[in-house]
């Protein structure tokens, strides 16, 4: 056990950067996919508005 100890506590700063990579990664393309989201309905909403403000009222 003594001669495998030195090898997993090498691999342990190594696999903590991994885990913390792939947490920041997710959280940006969450965000990203939040935010394409929010423009996404936001132009809708403008469009919209802009085809009720071009029809002629009677």
């Amino acid at each position: 056990m003594d001669s495998v100890l030195p090898y997993v506590l090498a691999l342990v700063p190594t696999i903590g950067v991994g885990a913390l990579f792939y947490v920041v990664i997710k959280s940006i393309l969450q965000g990203d996919r939040r935010e394409r989201l929010a423009q996404a309905k936001w132009e809708a909403e403008q469009d919209r508005r802009d085809a009720a403000a071009k029809e002629p009222t009677e």
